[in-house]
């Protein structure tokens, strides 16, 4: 897919990073969930974390709807409409055909969507995508470092490129490993070349999470990367259970130990997506006059994706696996080392 980039690029999402507080403002901006709701410790809640950032920092006016079922999507965005909100976010990728209707129907309504880029780019709508195969793949080589079965597990929510891009850089930064090392970790649950793996056809069934990991766990995995939003509280309750000497738990989207307290133990790490840095400089971008169409794109160079600190885990990492970590995401930020296929 070729995209339009936005000019305002990896330096908008610094600045928004970096931004302080600003003058009270009437801007107003409007987000509109996916099913997963305000409160799913993954991409929406971390999405509207950028409103309430902007509400912090710029003065802004942030509200949101929630969506129940994906009947709700149009129909949210609509309500919506009407000169009340300066920018309306949606998020998620399933939101997308709803979301180009609106605005092209809608010329005048600035509008931003998490996860997804249109091509070609329509001029009133700027997408937030993220190379999240970057974090994902410092994530499985991690992983393959810690793992003391030499096999490890992935499942996905729905197959769509939001959630195989994270599937698709865990699976290549633990054969990276054995690359590198000489290991043979295996990776249960996906094959990037095949394009065939397990999904639950979810975000949110916690069921679905512990069943999925428990058949990870019984085929041989100790670690396993559930990429389904909420349903991977699930598989989190599971690792509680078990312990985590027999099966730990990557989060994904936020640091799940900081937005799953209870369970923050069972994280090895989590696969981040600056979600509320790329919706704050969206926001920061319609106040100043400085919004355009197209796409802006998180990547680890930028502070769009990373791995989270591993918490509980600090002192059972060894110094050696933490350097080569560090010398790999240098790696992929000068293009040395290539984490796509």
């Amino acid at each position: 897919m070729s995209r339009h980039l936005c000019p305002l690029g990896a330096g908008l999402i610094a600045a928004a990073l970096a931004l302080g507080p600003g003058a009270a403002s009437a801007f107003t901006a409007c987000q509109v969930t996916d099913t997963g709701g305000i409160d799913d410790n993954s991409f929406n809640q971390t999405a509207w974390k950028g409103v309430q950032d902007a509400m912090a920092g710029l003065g802004v006016s942030g509200r949101f709807l929630e969506s129940q079922a994906e009947t709700d999507y149009e129909a949210n965005i609509n309500s919506l409409l009407g000169g009340s909100c300066d920018i309306i976010i949606t998020v998620g990728f399933l939101l997308g055909d709803a979301t180009k209707a609106a605005a092209e129907a809608n010329p005048d309504q600035e509008f931003s969507i998490v996860d997804y880029a249109y091509d070609p780019p329509i001029p009133n709508v700027l997408g937030q995508v993220y190379a999240t195969d970057q974090a994902a793949f410092l994530a499985g080589y991690l992983a393959a470092g810690m793992t003391q079965t030499g096999t490890l597990g992935v499942f996905g929510g729905i197959n769509i490129p939001p959630v195989t891009i994270f599937m698709d850089g865990f699976h290549r930064g633990a054969m990276y490993h054995n690359a590198q090392k000489g290991t043979e970790v295996m990776v249960l649950g996906w094959n990037p070349d095949t394009r065939e793996g397990l999904f639950t056809n979810n975000f949110d069934s916690l069921d679905d999470g512990r069943a999925f990991a428990q058949n990870l766990y019984d085929e041989g995995a100790d670690i396993v990367l559930p990429v389904a939003g909420p349903v991977g509280l699930g598989s989190a309750a599971l690792a509680d259970e078990l312990g985590t000497d027999a099966l730990k738990i990557i989060g994904v989207d936020a640091d799940l130990t900081l937005t799953d307290p209870e369970k923050a133990h069972v994280y090895l790490t989590s696969i981040m997506k600056r979600m509320d840095a790329t919706v704050k400089a969206v926001i920061q971008a319609g106040m100043d006059g400085s919004f355009e169409g197209g796409v802006i794109t998180g990547t680890i160079g930028n502070g769009g994706v990373d791995i989270a600190p591993f918490h509980a885990f600090e002192d059972a990492v060894p110094a050696e696996l933490k350097a080569e970590l560090e010398a790999i995401r240098q790696g992929i930020v000068d293009g040395t080392i290539r984490v796509g296929g």
